[in-house]
């Protein structure tokens, strides 16, 4: 895991109101409240030059934070860009601000996703809309060396879609602004994503009142189906 940079620690500092909304203390609580029953989580996303890894799209960025206890480790964050060995579309440039310079003396993925998982080691993944996510990492994982397993993944945009059935849109900046959660400036970039997820998570699992991992799977699962 590599030393997290400098505009990862003023993240807290830069996060602002989403449409104006103040959060409570409460609210904030929600980061630091104890779960003992829930295991530990690695909440990751990642940045990729488009949207199917099976046309030859590619991984550009990884982040994750582990939840433990309930608490969200941001101080020890995982965040690494990756070289894609190709040329960076400029949709993908116009939303998540990575272009060819950013990646091009970064590692390529067949070393940073071992080391994500090495990171992630003994928890369940979570992430927003997971098949995305998931589906890049089963297929560039084809490209390390050796066996790779990855572990389980819950979703939380399952998770919303669970616990607001009679809504219809689960994205993560509609559902940071029906739970109230605040939104930082640099958003689609992987580990401002992955903190909002983290909070999410917190919220939903306290507001749906979930104690075991077993009620989370039935919720959030990948072959789950949706209320």
């Amino acid at each position: 895991m590599r030393t997290v940079p400098a505009f990862v620690k003023k993240i807290t500092r830069r996060m602002i109101p989403y449409a104006g909304d103040v959060c409570t203390e409460e609210e904030i609580r929600y980061s630091r409240t104890p779960m003992p029953a829930l295991p530990v989580f690695t909440v990751f996303d990642v940045e990729t030059t488009g949207l199917d890894p099976y046309r030859g799209d590619k991984i550009i960025e990884i982040a994750g934070v582990r939840i433990e206890n309930g608490v969200i480790q941001e101080e020890r964050a995982f965040v690494e860009l990756v070289n894609p060995e190709r040329a960076i579309p400029w949709e993908a440039k116009r939303i998540n601000k990575i272009d060819d310079v950013d990646v091009a003396g970064a590692p390529t993925i067949d070393q940073v996703l071992p080391r994500f998982l090495e990171f992630a080691k003994d928890s369940l993944l979570v992430a927003h809309n997971a098949q995305f996510d998931m589906g890049f990492l089963e297929v560039e994982k084809e490209h390390c060396w050796g066996y790779i397993d990855l572990p389980e993944c819950l979703c939380t945009m399952r998770l919303s879609q669970s616990l607001f059935p009679h809504e219809f849109r689960h994205n993560l900046d509609v559902l940071a602004a029906r739970l109230g959660l605040t939104m930082d400036r640099a958003r689609h970039r992987a580990l401002p994503d992955v903190l909002l997820t983290s909070q999410a998570l917190l919220k939903m699992a306290k507001m749906a009142q979930i104690e075991n991992v077993d009620e989370l799977r039935k919720r959030a699962g990948l072959q789950s189906v949706a209320a």
